[in-house]
């Protein structure tokens, strides 16, 4: 089997490698986002958040204009446009390719217009005609499982075999985009832990993840600030980052192909960096036996000790 797999979003191509998750990182354009403590108000903001995502190691930019939070009712589709498409627009022309998170066609339609290269849909195609706006753009789509309806929390009762739900809803789905017309190598399947499922049935539906890869797609794997994982250390959104990268690290060893959804993408992508090389995926970096800013601690430069010789310097490691 091949080490490689290509994703074709649009006029942008993505190559995949087994084993290493590429990274979506997040810019949410709502102000009820669950898991962002900072607002960030302006397009000028948002753009530059996105920038600084993909400075960071993030492939993909992922903007949401509406939040998950079911106690509040669905934004209207003009609404999430203006909030979103704006963004797209400058973040595509800095180059980047740009995933939105919307279940609406009538979003999917006003972005694809800016030029985004990828729909993340997080409602199980609750409306069947968002997949074939996104085959008449040749645009990605991400397809989700979940048994509630957008913006409703539900947690139904899969009698003990969710995985095998998340099994059959996925094939489904599969299914329908190819029939709209989107191609097989434009599609991303997610098996949308925490939607419609409590943190025990999305740790069961994770542990599948080698089962879910059968029909050759890459996975989402999005696990950020997740409620599964505050469940697990009985941490606030905010304060999941060592969960989160636990929960990524585990999943990307049971993955061959994947995209990995954060929010925190300069230490995911720090994570991944020494994974690869322990594992063996990535050579060792070389060294200069001269440059010791890794090795030890400093002090500025106008800072001075006791002795009065400079700028100390300490053992980062005791």
């Amino acid at each position: 089997m091949s080490d490689t797999l290509t994703l074709r979003l649009r006029q942008r191509t993505l190559t995949l490698r087994a084993g290493h998750p590429l990274l979506m990182g997040i810019v949410n354009c709502t102000p009820d986002s669950f898991s962002d403590s900072v607002r960030l108000e302006t397009v000028e903001q948002r753009v530059r958040l996105g920038l600084e995502l993909a400075d960071a190691g993030a492939t993909i930019i992922d903007v949401g204009g509406e939040s998950g939070i079911v106690h509040r009712p669905p934004v209207s589709a003009k609404e999430e446009i203006e909030r979103v498409a704006p963004v797209v627009e400058r973040l595509v022309g800095h180059g980047l390719i740009v995933s939105v998170d919307t279940w609406k066609p009538e979003v999917a339609e006003a972005v694809l217009a800016a030029g985004a290269h990828l729909i993340n849909d997080v409602s199980g195609l609750y409306h069947a005609r968002l997949a074939s706006v996104v085959a008449a753009h040749g645009a990605g789509i991400v397809l989700m499982h979940t048994r509630a309806e957008p913006k409703t929390e539900r947690f139904p009762d899969y009698g003990g075999r969710v995985v095998a739900d998340v099994r059959n809803v996925l094939g489904q789905l599969r299914e329908r985009a190819l029939a709209a017309g989107v191609r097989s190598d434009a599609i991303v399947l997610d098996p949308g832990p925490d939607f419609a499922k409590m943190p025990q049935e999305s740790v069961e539906v994770l542990r599948d993840l080698p089962a879910l890869s059968v029909h050759g797609h890459p996975l989402l794997l999005a696990v950020s600030r997740k409620y599964f994982v505050g469940t697990i250390i009985h941490r606030e959104p905010d304060e999941r980052l060592a969960g989160t990268l636990a929960a990524l690290g585990w999943c990307a060893d049971r993955t061959k192909f994947s995209i990995a959804r954060v929010h925190d993408v300069r230490e995911a992508a720090d994570y991944l960096k020494v994974r690869a090389v322990m594992n063996g995926i990535e050579e060792m970096p070389s060294i200069d036996r001269n440059d010791v800013r890794l090795q030890w601690l400093h002090e500025s430069d106008d800072d001075e000790d006791d002795d009065g010789l400079g700028g100390s310097r300490e053992p980062a490691l005791r």
